[in-house]
């Protein structure tokens, strides 16, 4: 039995959109408007990790489901993941956040459905 508290999961680009490809786990983006707005995957929902760590929580069409966090290189969504967990929720982070999500050529969106970049 270990006595050190392990944190949340990781997982990799393509194990994230596979958890979500069918709707079973939410991905969500904790990258703040301008990085958003310049490009994030398809189907995620964007909470901002400031709006999080300030009690803000999902919108109710994710609530109770696996949360599967992403930012731009893996830093902020380990923070959001444990606050999920911390909250009782199921959460992993992607390990390299969009960076490693778009070099593993999945696609990225930008505003109105257009080409995205991860900024």
């Amino acid at each position: 039995m270990s006595f050190f508290r392990r944190g949340p999961g990781r997982i990799t680009p393509a194990e994230a959109a596979r958890r979500t490809a069918g709707g079973a786990a939410v991905l969500v983006d904790v990258r703040e408007s301008s990085e958003w707005y310049a490009g994030h995957a398809p189907g995620a929902i964007r909470l901002p990790l400031s709006r999080l760590a300030e009690g803000a929580s999902l919108p109710d069409s994710a609530t109770g489901r696996p949360t599967v966090v992403i930012c731009r290189s893996g830093n902020r969504s380990r923070q959001a993941a444990r606050i999920f967990a911390d909250r009782g929720s199921q959460a992993v982070d992607v390990v390299g956040g969009m960076i490693a999500w778009a070099a593993a050529g999945l696609p990225v969106h930008g505003r109105h459905g257009a080409a995205g970049i991860v900024a």
